[in-house]
């Protein structure tokens, strides 16, 4: 279920999707805030002894009404995310897998990365220049020492040798004199001395060599088994560096969890304009790469419409770590998902959690090894469901260690939903979050110019309040790092 089919089905079904905060504020008060006598998304007229004219009621708002039992039995945003990062801790643990080099980026270490050699692996010249054995001046050898090239033939005291940097220093060296401290007398014999300064009129100084100048003596980074990383080290592009440095040619890492995106809603069009009450499938598109930026290695995308024998199918027959559908988790005459899992006896850990947008999403585990997240079918409802459900999964499941918290005041004042943890795209500008607009259920604007989503606590937030911000995946790293 997408945009278009949760205004109809929550006409049909309470808890079809997210209220608007205006609709939601006006179910305490009692009012619709639609106008007299129009009732709204979220709301119904309830016939009763005050008349045609009393405030139009929320269907439920009476006691033991049924959306009233389903707020209270919905989870709070926070412990809904503890419940998927333990359910994916209650797993075995992943069996490691060797992975080439150019393969490992974004994975986690599963095994210490131990040096093979030591760093570096021989003595080497830090600079371009000369070895130099002894005090000089130096006699200067006619051949050169150049990085790749195999031992050099040792020096003698007094001895000077031109080197590359990188190379490796001959044996008895006792520095390298770098090209810019060395000068040739008429004789061809190598001084070392402190360049003049341009426009000074200072004659050349004399320069005295430490024992060991501008080498880089063999181990100075690391020894033969020494601990470089360890386990549950993300590998970056300077991990990957480090490895192939470190003699390695495959890393032991923690397997991207596999995840498959069933898209559901027989409204969807997977390419031109909406017409005729169809509309285009924006989730389609947005899942996959999302989900890999999260961690997870996406096995398939499949279009099923509003099938219940399709959605039974496509469940019992994947393979993979994590089932995510779109749509069809509230109670409307084609949401499916409810029903599919009862039918196969899977587990509900989270149904409906206490947050806006995203309220009727899901989480079943519905294999030893296999759980689904059910997300709503509004676009931004369905991210909320991504980085409340799906995100504390996959990062536990790809051995990643969750964010460190942190939080920014708000650049203005945020209206909050009254009972509920409201998640809204923002900017960040300087030390502030600034709320974006277009940040309804069904809007994707405002989390499209964003870097982050603010948490908002239940009735909103000042200007100036600090909140907790939880940083969209390429906001931080970038989009060639996530992907």
């Amino acid at each position: 279920m997408t945009a278009a089919r949760s205004t109809r089905d929550s006409r049909e079904g309470q808890d079809a999707d997210d209220f608007d905060v205006e609709e939601a504020l006006a179910l305490v008060k009692g009012t619709s805030s639609r106008g007299a006598g129009e009732p709204g998304r979220a709301e119904r007229a309830v016939p009763g002894p005050q008349g045609p004219d009393s405030p139009v009621l929320a269907p439920g708002a009476q006691d033991g009404g049924k959306d009233e039992h389903a707020r209270h039995r919905s989870t709070p945003w926070p412990e809904a995310r503890a419940v998927a990062e333990r359910a994916a801790r209650s797993l075995p643990r992943r069996v490691p897998v060797p992975v080439p080099l150019d393969a490992a980026l974004g994975l986690v270490l599963a095994a210490p990365l131990t040096a093979l050699t030591d760093l570096p692996s021989f003595d080497t010249s830090a600079m371009d220049g000369w070895a130099v054995a002894g005090p000089g001046p130096w006699e200067v050898r006619e051949d050169g020492v150049l990085a790749g090239h195999a031992e050099p033939e040792r020096l003698g005291d007094g001895e000077a040798v031109r080197i590359a940097t990188g190379a490796r220093v001959p044996r008895d060296a006792t520095a390298v004199l770098r090209s810019e401290h060395g000068r040739l007398d008429g004789k061809g014999r190598l001084h070392a001395g402190v360049p003049q300064t341009p426009g000074s009129g200072r004659p050349r100084g004399v320069l005295a060599l430490a024992h060991g100048q501008d080498i880089r003596p063999r181990g100075q980074e690391c020894r033969s088994g020494d601990q470089l990383l360890p386990v549950g080290a993300l590998v970056t592009p300077a991990v990957l560096g480090l490895a192939a440095a470190a003699g390695y040619d495959t890393l032991a890492v923690v397997p991207r969890p596999r995840a498959e995106v069933l898209v559901l809603g027989d409204e969807l069009l997977t390419e031109g304009l909406p017409r005729e009450g169809l509309i285009r499938d924006a989730l389609g598109p947005m899942l996959p790469p999302w989900l890999r930026a999260l961690g997870a290695e996406v096995v398939a995308v499949r279009r099923l419409g509003d099938d219940a024998k399709a959605l039974h199918k496509a469940i019992t027959g994947s393979r993979a770590d994590l089932i995510v559908t779109t749509g069809g988790t509230a109670g409307g005459p084609v949401d499916h998902v409810h029903p599919t899992l009862r039918r196969i006896g899977a587990e509900l850990l989270v149904d409906g959690v206490k947050v806006r947008p995203g309220h009727p999403m899901l989480l079943a585990r519905t294999q030893e090894n296999q759980h689904l997240v059910g997300l709503p079918g509004n676009p931004l409802a369905a991210v909320s469901g991504l980085l409340t459900l799906a995100e504390p999964l996959l990062r536990t499941l790809a051995g990643r260690t969750a964010p460190e918290p942190y939080t920014l005041p708000l650049g203005e004042a945020v209206q909050g939903h009254p009972y509920d943890t409201r998640l809204i795209p923002v900017s960040l500008r300087g030390e502030r979050a600034v709320p974006l607009h277009y940040n309804g259920p069904a809007m994707l604007r405002g989390i499209a110019a964003s870097d982050a989503l603010a948490v908002v606590p239940p009735g909103g937030a000042r200007a100036g309040q600090e909140l907790e911000l939880i940083d969209l995946p390429w906001a931080v790293t970038g989009i060639d790092a996530c992907f």
